[in-house]
């Protein structure tokens, strides 16, 4: 797991890429990830300035504000931050790929019996890096690439030709 003494060596020497990075967001081992847009499926709603009022019992989707690009030798694993699970936020998160370029999409669940508003740059999850023992033979757009470079909240892979 990478230090925030090692993430700030990877963005100085452009092997990582987090832009719309903040330092702000650093955390001793890993970057806490804001959200850049909002969609509520079951009504279709979906707000990239504001906030979005999220019903009680509801799926939602958080496309990030940041826009990731992983070397071959380092993964991201997505945790929600606590203080969305204590309010009843579950996340269903998984693991970014060596390789991987793009904004992510990340799934939650407001699973508490109260509405919550959840606003437009807010940190979100958490993202922690993982060196590799050793750099993939394939990075990400080589194995499947299905969501390469995507901007904006994905729900389709993109389709392969």
């Amino acid at each position: 797991m990478l230090s925030d003494r090692d993430i700030l060596a990877l963005l100085d020497s452009g092997d990582l890429v987090l832009q719309g990075f903040s330092k702000e967001n650093l955390t001793p081992n890993g970057y806490d990830l804001t959200i850049g847009e909002i969609l509520i499926p079951s009504t279709g709603k979906k707000t990239a300035d504001g906030s979005a009022l999220i019903p009680p019992l509801t799926w939602f989707l958080v496309g990030t504000a940041e826009i990731v690009e992983l070397p071959k030798g380092v993964t991201g694993q997505l945790w929600i931050r606590t203080s969305w699970a204590r309010k009843g936020v579950i996340g269903s998160f998984g693991k970014v790929d060596a390789g991987f370029r793009g904004n992510l999409t990340l799934s939650a669940f407001n699973a508490s019996n109260e509405a919550l508003d959840v606003k437009v740059g807010s940190r979100f999850a958490q993202i922690v890096f993982v060196r590799m023992q050793s750099a993939s033979e394939k990075g990400y757009e080589e194995r499947s690439g299905n969501y390469q470079d995507q901007r904006g909240i994905t729900l389709e892979p993109k389709k392969l030709m």
